[in-house]
């Protein structure tokens, strides 16, 4: 097996164990924080929405950061950085005693994250360039995978052994996705000798910022939906297990883009991702019509699957743009400000969502995100910059 596809398998592993530990608590947290003394619903939601965003914050702040890091010492140390310290501070999480600890944790994890963003680097590094789309679609599936898992065990693993020791539990898994990279990863001397010719210098990051606003328009179109998709679920179907309906409208997405992300990651190798990621992003807002328009819960659901295998082909299409296009010796600094600008999409997108929703009804939602995504598509198909060649100075 070729030393690119070995790394890929292991570092799928990892991905999967760290996002379905990391999945793991995110049904529970208002229940933890409940038990933690919040009583009064207004103050749980309250201390719910902090608690969840905390780390998105300290993300989108410190993955340029982490980047640059990389790009001088190395990918795989600082994927280890992000491993280790997120599984400490997430085992932290189940000895704290007052939600304000538990926020500062959040807060502090956000700094350590970035473990998924950086396999993405680190895999894009020793990947030849006519299999990257096929490889980085195929990794994507890794997270999907581990995100479906996780919240299906949760529930169950938190009445077996408590909130707090699914906290304990979530911490070992992201060691033990660690211990892994570090024992079967090894990351390519010709990729160190290059960021010793040439350290990365932000300013020469110029022709990947359509890329970033590309990345940041993508995730606030998904996101403003995530949030308040399973609210809308609830107001078609009045049958029984509703909880089993809303979280199957939940996964459905997930499962399809399990199909979708490497068959589109092949594609774009065949025809470029530029072509893919303007027709991904124009079938995602085609998607939303359905789900607009849905009055039932089946229609919801066959939008929520067409929405799944489109999905597949953004992330990856534009993360194989940053290897690209991403000047030699600042490829993990590029991956690093995209994927800060994918965490600054995960905290504006639901708040976009939510307010669209209080003001005018939750199925204006799909259309405002239909609009966003179409505008991007458009913006990326009319942009020829994005045609530019691999590690363009």
């Amino acid at each position: 097996m070729a030393d690119w596809r070995r790394t890929l398998w292991i570092l799928w592993a990892a991905d999967f164990l760290v996002m379905a530990g990391m999945s793991l608590v995110i049904p529970f947290l208002p229940l933890y924080i409940e038990q933690l003394g919040v009583h009064r619903l207004a103050d749980l939601e309250r201390w719910s929405s902090w608690v969840f965003s905390a780390q998105f914050i300290t993300s989108f702040l410190f993955q340029p950061l982490w980047g640059a890091l990389a790009d001088r010492h190395g990918r795989k140390l600082m994927l280890l950085r992000a491993g280790f310290g997120m599984g400490v501070m997430t085992a932290c999480m189940g000895l704290v005693g007052a939600p304000w600890q538990l926020l500062v944790l959040r807060f502090v994890n956000g700094v350590f994250s970035g473990f998924i963003s950086m396999a993405v680097s680190l895999l894009a590094s020793v990947t030849p360039e006519e299999h990257a789309g096929r490889a980085l679609g195929t990794l994507q599936t890794g997270p999907i995978a581990g995100g479906l898992v996780g919240p299906l065990v949760g529930g169950a693993l938190a009445e077996a052994i408590s909130f707090r020791g699914v906290f304990f539990l979530t911490g070992a898994s992201l060691l033990l996705a660690c211990v892994i990279v570090m024992l079967f990863v090894h990351e390519q001397p010709k990729a160190r000798q290059a960021r010793e010719r040439r350290r990365g210098d932000w300013r020469r990051l110029g022709p990947l910022v359509p890329v970033f606003v590309a990345t940041l328009a993508t995730q606030v179109g998904m996101m403003s939906i995530e949030p308040i998709v399973t609210v809308f679920a609830k107001t078609l179907y009045h049958g029984r297990h509703l909880a089993v309906v809303a979280g199957l409208v939940v996964a459905v997405t997930g499962m399809a883009n399990l199909v979708g992300a490497p068959l589109l990651g092949r594609l774009g190798d065949g025809i470029g991702q530029r072509k893919v990621l303007v027709g991904a992003l124009t079938g995602c807002a085609i998607a939303f019509l359905p789900q607009a328009l849905a009055r039932g819960i089946g229609q919801l659901l066959a939008g929520r699957f067409l929405l799944g295998l489109f999905v597949g082909g953004m992330i990856p299409s534009l993360n194989v743009l940053v290897k690209k296009m991403a000047p030699a010796g600042a490829e993990a600094t590029a991956f690093g400000v995209n994927s800060s600008a994918l965490f600054l999409g995960n905290l504006i997108g639901p708040l976009i969502g939510g307010s669209v929703a209080a003001s005018f009804g939750i199925r204006s939602v799909f259309y405002v995100t239909m609009a966003v995504l179409a505008a991007n598509a458009l913006a990326i198909a009319l942009n020829r910059r994005l045609q530019a060649p691999a590690h363009a100075a």
